[in-house]
């Protein structure tokens, strides 16, 4: 087991700003083809290993090419760095060859023979390895001429991808620690707090409250203690926006941390992230104790008599923790349930003190804003929403993953310029943004721009940045009911409105998809919805009806063909649903007959066969293997 790096402790802001300079030819080799060698090294192999395509094999992909570099005598030579996500999920795992910028994809561990050959000793592309933007395009041999990475504007994502997330040294090569450095040094936390408050950032986590106000509220705030929190307990189903900062570059995260408790007056802080990102967990840990090892976190950081300790809570993946008032309460060590407010927690949070909270992405946007300033940062985006969004692309898209785009970038440009479109060719339907506390918008939307405001006024919201895209084939009946029952199961059921209310809903909605909807339902639902929206406690509670009010906003008609007509127009809904053979088509081939599991289709040998509707259950095994033909027919 390789032994973690020594490095020296930093004093001062000058001795920080040295080291950097001596780190930076490190990484300069990845940003220039005709950057000179570092200590020999010539080559970098970059392999994406944060949690995707680590579960694709990026594991063994390193392991052979350290063996495969071994054996050739490269190993001095050429250097293989595991990194964080790339964000083109999609196509992992990653690895990514500088300084030729060669980007290879679905690369595994037999590939890496070839590519040693190939690249690494003769300087030729893999062609098969190649991204090909479709069948019989060719080939981009560079990931930043591809559509999905040349489209984005990475700031949050910068280094992800680019540096060795466990190694706090090539962090800093890439200006890591010099916006804390700049903060501490100029002694000026009123300054720092006006930066903040010009940029425009606001809150990622989901309601995009301004955090320059945040910061103020818990500034002023009395108490001799105070605590800055980060809320990295994402839950959202399809998000997995923090995971990824916090496995690709969990030091801009400590550095902005560290940067809001200077302005705040705080000592100490808290990283509440869930049990079920171990890598992320893992990787916090080195990182903060590489920078407690350097004088970056601690007692007295960089000789400005600013102390500043930071410790991990791992919870339980409890969704409601992603509450401000519940995530405070897990930490306390107590269940993790919502507490009503005012006191809000930058009056009265962690054990009675002042405390702010703000979520990955936020504390992530800080060092560049306070590096770069208030007037650079507020070049992308919109007035209102400044900045960049970083979304987790899910659903019927050709190329899911990560992507970090301007604020008021469009629907369209987001999920067909960046996302390719839409798998199978097939009609793009809606799109349910900010996951089960979010809304669905339709298809004649896919034109709004994405900001706070503008997906407020259309009923949905930005939510943490889930990002899901459905078909013509999704059902929003079944669309809704799928998020309620999520967010139904992930109540803490202290407030009656939620606990109650979900569960009606969530009834109501069951018996609709299985044939048993009533006259009256849909305004039962509208009525519930708007009941628990305005009475239940917390968030999860207020914003878990918006699919169910979006659905019934845009799709009414799909509702009432449930209730009235007792069909899903999507044909998903398996008890509405009943299977039919058209004889014009069949060709008696048998084929459907031998895959019924309850012998439910009849007929002779190259004559129409037939389905007994009474005895079929409706498991699609004869739509399958009729795929030539065609004959059988959902209706």
């Amino acid at each position: 087991m390789k032994k973690p790096p020594v490095f020296p402790r930093m004093e001062n802001p000058a001795a920080l700003e040295e080291f950097r300079k001596a780190a930076k030819p490190k990484v300069a080799i990845r940003h220039h083809a005709d950057a000179e060698p570092f200590q020999g090294v010539k080559n970098h192999i970059m392999v994406c290993c944060g949690t995707g395509c680590t579960s694709s094999g990026a594991g063994k992909v390193v392991e052979a090419f350290e063996k495969e570099l071994a054996r050739f005598g490269m190993d001095k030579t050429v250097e293989v760095v595991v990194t964080g996500c790339h964000g083109f999920c999609e196509m992992g795992p990653l690895v990514i060859i500088y300084p030729q910028d060669m980007f290879y994809v679905r690369v595994q561990e037999e590939d890496v023979p070839e590519i040693v050959e190939m690249t690494i000793k003769g300087g030729q592309p893999v062609d098969r390895l190649l991204y090909r933007g479709h069948e019989g395009a060719e080939p981009t041999m560079k990931h930043h001429d591809i559509d999905f990475y040349s489209r984005q504007n990475r700031i949050t994502l910068r280094n992800c991808g680019l540096i060795n997330p466990e190694n706090i040294e090539e962090y800093i090569a890439e200006d890591g620690y010099a916006a804390l450095a700049k903060a501490l040094e100029d002694h000026d936390a009123i300054g720092l707090l006006a930066e903040i408050k010009e940029s425009g950032l606001r809150g990622r986590g989901g309601g995009g409250f301004p955090t320059g106000i945040k910061w103020e509220l818990c500034r002023r705030a009395d108490g001799d203690k105070k605590y800055v929190v980060c809320n990295a307990d994402e839950g959202d189903p399809g998000a997995f926006m923090d995971r990824a900062i916090l496995e690709g570059d969990p030091h801009k995260v400590i550095e902005g941390m560290a940067i809001g408790a200077y302005v705040i007056g705080a000592d100490e802080g808290y990283i509440y992230v869930r049990a079920e990102y171990p890598l992320a967990v893992h990787r916090l840990r080195i990182a903060i104790a590489q920078a407690e090892q350097m004088g970056l976190l601690g007692e007295n950081i960089l000789g400005s008599g600013f102390n500043f300790k930071l410790k991990i809570k791992e919870g339980a993946g409890a969704f409601v923790c992603g509450e401000e008032t519940a995530l405070i309460k897990s930490i306390e060590g107590e269940r993790g349930m919502p507490v009503a407010r005012p006191p809000f927690p930058a009056v009265s949070g962690l054990w009675k003190k002042p405390t702010n909270n703000n979520n990955v992405e936020t504390w992530a946007n800080v060092p560049p804003i306070i590096l770069k300033g208030a007037k650079w940062y507020g070049q992308f985006g919109t007035e209102k929403s400044k900045g960049t969004k970083v979304f987790a692309l899910t659903g019927k898209l050709r190329h899911t993953g990560l992507a970090e785009v301007p604020m008021g970038m469009t629907m369209r440009e987001i999920i067909f310029d960046i996302g390719g479109g839409i798998l199978g060719g097939k009609k793009f339907k809606a799109v349910q943004i900010g996951g089960p506390s979010g809304g669905c918008l339709p298809a004649d939307l896919i034109d709004r721009p994405v900001d706070y405001d503008s997906l407020i006024e259309v009923g949905a919201m930005m939510g943490s940045g889930g990002l899901v895209v459905v078909d013509e084939d999704t059902c929003m009946v079944d669309l809704a009911r799928f998020f309620l029952n999520f967010t139904r199961s992930e109540s803490c059921g202290k407030c009656t409105p939620c606990r109650e209310g979900t569960t009606r809903m969530l009834e109501i909605l069951n018996n609709m998809t299985q044939g048993k909807g009533k006259r009256g339902d849909i305004e039962l639902l509208e009525e519930l919805a708007r009941n628990i929206k305005l009475s239940a406690l917390c968030g999860l509670g207020q914003t878990c009806p918006n699919p169910i009010l979006s659905t019934l906003r845009y799709f009414r008609h799909e509702y009432e063909a449930h209730i009235y007509d007792k069909t899903c127009p999507a044909k998903q809904c398996t008890d509405l649903l009943s299977y039919w053979i058209d004889p014009e088509k069949c060709i008696g081939c048998g084929a459907c007959k031998k895959v019924c599991p309850v012998e439910a289709i009849t007929g002779e040998r190259k004559l129409p066969h037939e389905i007994d509707t009474d005895k079929c259950i409706k498991c699609g095994s004869c739509i399958d293997v009729c795929r030539k033909a065609k004959a059988v027919i959902k209706r």
